[in-house]
């Protein structure tokens, strides 16, 4: 169970060499749930090693730890991405070497590949004199990297927008190739990403193994937010050319995305996905076949073997378990519960998850809620303890956009409650069932497409109405979740990669 801050006593140094230094990219320990959660699990079943963390944050806004630091966490240190500096107090001149270190970058952003970060390593190292990235970035080298990027790629589009990508970008770059370096004998990332990065620089740089933990694949996640993202402006009007290759500022964000994943894949020594799936992705941007392997998530399921199950005969009660933001898509949630209110009118419809990560999100969803009449049916709760609603909840939903393998999943399954979810990572195999699962076991719930609020409603009707369907169903899943995803599974398989790498020299 992870363990919610009472208080926020997060500093901590230390010099002493970390068995695992866990690099960590927009989540642990500042948002709760979801990969927070599995990070604090994984150091609160490794007893007997010594973590350092390091948490990659956008920008510094006062934001407070939500889980209370593990004994055995040694170090913490934030690396804030877009935390630019201040620009000189007076004109300095174009170091020398600029035109290859802005070639490198170029090159980087575009393939990625430990060799091409090594390059932009390296021709940074040769500049005369060598400047600070953020002095790089602030500085009158600024507008020579820039300007011949720009030209080399987007000199079709507006340079005021290309600009402020190219800003974003370099600095989220600059901020991980510069950032100083936890003594650890694994480095161990959690994404690819500027995280992926980092551990990539920290594999070259020192030698050590580096491992990667991918729980949804990062470069798909950052795809899907930026093909819904307003904030990025469209460029150039492409029309129905396929064959139109010119750049625009969307494709600038996911081919740099997708080039330091390349980047991440390549230089680790193992990539580790929830499941299977997840590696056709990965060995199509440069991760080898023969370093892949599958560790599935583990949940404590005695914490929910006890509890009861809602009553056939208590108001009907289905529950979307997670963090309103888009990816989640809780606005298909809440269509599907309107759609399903007129058919049961005492429906209740729990959203039990954080209100605070994107508020923009959260009130679009409450004026949602408002615009439909279902303020008596549908209740924002906010961040809770799941085993105080799961024995009233009938029926567990999950609309997601992109998922991995939801703890959400396995935790409704442990306390024997049926689930309905967008065809979505590994939540298929976990609902009907897994390709070495001997004999088979059944079906725990249902698959629905992903943004289909009628085939959520009708699923979630069909086991509403049908109490003997709900408890086999429900069965069904616990019995696999028992079976296949228990946390001491887990903990075992990493305590044995740990022990393997770490032995190393």
């Amino acid at each position: 169970m992870a363990a919610l801050a009472k208080n926020f006593s997060w500093e901590r140094t230390s010099r002493e060499p970390a068995d695992v230094c866990l690099i960590v990219e927009g989540c642990y320990p500042f948002v709760p749930g979801g990969v927070s959660g599995w990070i604090d699990w994984l150091i609160r079943t490794q007893p007997e090693l010594k973590f350092s963390v390091v948490s990659l944050w956008p920008s510094p806004k006062g934001t407070s730890p939500r889980y209370e630091m593990p004994d055995n966490a040694i170090s913490f240190q934030t690396i804030f991405l877009q935390d630019f500096g201040k620009p000189p107090r007076r004109r300095e001149t174009i170091p020398g070497g600029i035109d290859a270190f802005s070639r490198a970058l170029d090159q980087f952003m575009r393939r990625g590949g430990v060799d091409g970060l090594a390059t932009v390593m390296r021709t940074r190292a040769q500049m005369t004199p060598k400047l600070e990235f953020g002095r790089l970035l602030n500085g009158p080298a600024a507008w020579d990297i820039v300007h011949g990027m720009y030209e080399t790629r987007m000199p079709h589009g507006s340079f005021l927008h290309y600009f402020w990508a190219w800003r974003a970008l370099l600095g989220g770059l600059f901020a991980t190739l510069e950032a100083p370096l936890p003594a650890a004998r694994v480095y161990h990332t959690i994404s690819t990403g500027y995280a992926g990065v980092l551990a990539a620089r920290a594999a070259r740089e020192t030698g050590r193994p580096m491992l990667l933990t991918e729980h949804g694949i990062y470069t798909n996640e950052r795809r899907i937010e930026l093909l819904m993202a307003d904030w990025v402006v469209d460029t150039l009007d492409k029309g129905h050319n396929l064959e139109d290759d010119r750049t625009d500022l969307r494709d600038l964000w996911i081919e740099a995305f997708e080039a330091y994943a390349r980047t991440c894949y390549e230089g680790a020594n193992e990539v580790i996905t929830l499941y299977e799936d997840n590696q056709r992705v990965q060995n199509g941007l440069g991760a080898a076949s023969e370093r892949c392997r599958v560790i599935a998530n583990g949940i404590a399921v005695e914490r929910f073997a006890g509890l009861g199950r809602a009553a056939d005969d208590a108001r009907p009660t289905m529950a979307l378990i997670g963090r309103v933001v888009p990816i989640k898509d809780v606005k298909t949630y809440i269509r599907a519960a309107h759609s399903l209110r007129r058919r049961i009118p005492n429906l209740r419809a729990y959203i039990l998850g954080p209100l605070d990560e994107d508020q923009i999100y959260v009130a679009e969803c409450q004026e949602l809620v408002a615009s439909l009449g279902l303020e008596g049916c549908i209740e924002f709760t906010g961040q809770v303890d799941i085993t105080k609603y799961l024995p009233d909840v009938h029926v567990v939903a999950l609309t997601s956009l992109s998922e991995s393998q939801p703890l959400t999943l396995l935790e409704a399954g442990a306390a024997g409650v049926p689930f309905v979810s967008s065809n979505v990572g590994s939540c298929r195999e976990i609902i009907e069932g897994r390709s070495d699962e001997l004999p088979a076991l059944g079906q725990g719930g249902f698959i629905t497409p992903v943004v289909a609020p009628e085939a959520t409603a009708d699923a979630v009707e069909k086991l509403l109405r049908d109490p003997a369907l709900r408890r086999r169903l429900g069965d069904t899943l616990r019995a696999r979740v028992n079976q296949f995803y228990r946390s001491e599974q887990a903990a075992s398989a990493y305590r044995q990669l740990y022990a393997h790498y770490r032995a190393l020299d």
